[in-house]
């Protein structure tokens, strides 16, 4: 991600799962298409294997508080907690800078 925002936030969201995922990518999708909604955010990267990793980038604490305020992703979080989660782990971190590299 290559952002002009800098500083901003990110969210890490790291998580493995149960065995009881019906309705779980569904949710997902909602959640990054309502995410993309809200104001202050900036991007999404995500990728799963065993242990399940999405950083969410925001313009300031504020709407990340926001965002975790929000009554279908407080919905989410709870359904998350109840069936599809083991554990999950959420750090929240200041992104002063950021470069990157593109093969051409």
């Amino acid at each position: 991600m290559n952002s002009d925002f800098t500083p901003y936030y990110a969210v890490i969201f790291t998580s493995t799962q149960t065995d009881m995922l019906e309705g779980y990518v569904e949710m997902a999708q909602q959640m990054e298409a309502l995410a993309k909604q809200q104001t202050g955010f900036i991007g999404i990267d995500s990728a799963r294997n065993a242990v399940g990793i999405t950083v969410s980038y925001w313009e300031t604490l504020e709407a990340i508080q926001q965002w975790k305020q929000h009554t279908d992703h407080l919905m989410a979080q709870q359904k998350g907690i109840k069936k599809w989660y083991a554990h999950y782990n959420v750090k929240i971190c200041k992104v002063e800078r950021e470069y990157d590299f593109i093969k051409k």
